[in-house]
């Protein structure tokens, strides 16, 4: 049985969802501070939280848990900069609780969902996995710490993983199962699909003078969906005996964020107000990922990388989210 931490958020529930229809036992472990009880639609569930050793505990002992997949972290980077004890609490010493208690009902094997945050502003694109990591945030700092109790856990307790260091997770399930809902809502791809929607006013673009191809920002985003599929590769990976390793998830290209906004505009059919604004201070101008060594080791290829199929299967999530706060019946989804 594959323990999921988080599997009630963003990732881990497509996670669980691809998990289960390749024939997998699972069972979610969250607490739904930012999980949904209704995203954990296959598997057994489990409402807990990892600062507490003996609720994984009772987990651990009523499930026959053989791997762990982690995705159980705060991920605000603003938040982590006027937060940082929350951030490392949560992200950092309730690992080490669940690291201890793998220890006790020897689980030897965990995913754990890292982020290209651990680069910081790296010096060379698109950025492979032995680029330095030098985090400018307390988020990545913790993601990249972990990362380094991984090792040493490895070393002396035999626990092998593999960190999975993500871009811009984007877009939907494909069959409008679960999706991207986050509160407060910061990622790009939901707050254009909300203004869109006429859910926001205007849609703001930070910066039009960076040295791209539009002067705005360029980010590689991957499909969740693609996600998905990475960490079932990574689990093969470590049930086929391999040892413990990193690899970056991304497109290996980048879209801008005016190139994200037409995007939407166009799968939307609709038009809405773009404000344009100063720069964000610590914005890289581009951050790219090569996927080649996923390629290579996991045998993991992206296959819904075109910016307008993210959009879209985003699109379809969001507006199927707006009918239902409006009482709507599906069919009248697209007469919104």
């Amino acid at each position: 049985m594959i323990l999921i931490i988080g599997g009630a958020g963003y990732i881990g529930s497509h996670t669980n969802k691809l998990l289960h229809h390749l024939g997998y036992e699972t069972v979610v472990f969250d607490n739904l501070v930012h999980g949904h009880r209704e995203f954990v639609k296959w598997g057994s569930f489990f409402l807990g939280d990892m600062v507490s050793k003996e609720q994984l505990r009772t987990c651990f002992a009523k499930y026959p848990i053989h791997a762990v997949v982690h995705f159980g972290a705060y991920a605000y980077v603003g938040e982590s900069v006027s937060d940082p004890s929350k951030y490392y609490h949560n992200n950092v010493a309730c690992v080490l609780n669940l690291l201890d208690v793998m220890r006790e009902y020897d689980v030897k094997k965990i995913i754990f969902s890292s982020t290209c945050a651990t680069y910081g502003m790296p010096q060379k694109l698109p950025i492979v996995e032995t680029e330095e990591q030098k985090p400018i945030n307390p988020y990545g700092r913790t993601k990249l710490m972990v990362e380094t109790i991984l090792k040493d856990y490895e070393h002396a307790y035999g626990i092998r993983h593999v960190n999975l260091r993500y871009f811009n997770a984007a877009g939907a399930d494909l069959d409008g199962d679960v999706g991207e809902r986050h509160d407060p809502e910061t990622h790009l791809i939901p707050l254009v699909c909300e203004a869109a929607l006429g859910k926001r006013d205007k849609i703001a673009v930070f910066g039009t003078d960076y040295p791209t191809r539009d002067g705005t920002c360029i980010r590689d985003y991957i499909h969740v969906t693609d996600l998905a599929d990475a960490h079932h590769k990574a689990l093969q990976y470590l049930e086929t005996g391999h040892q413990s390793d990193s690899f970056n998830l991304g497109n290996g290209s980048g879209y801008s964020v005016n190139e994200v906004i037409e995007s939407v505009k166009k799968v939307s059919g609709r038009d809405f107000p773009v404000v344009y604004q100063e720069r964000r201070p610590g914005d890289p101008p581009i951050l790219v990922g090569s996927n080649e060594k996923a390629q290579r080791i996991l045998g993991w290829t992206p296959r819904y990388g075109a910016l307008d199929t993210v959009v879209e299967t985003a699109w379809q999530w969001h507006i199927k989210e707006h009918q239902k706060t409006r009482g709507l019946k599906p069919e009248h989804m697209q007469k919104i």
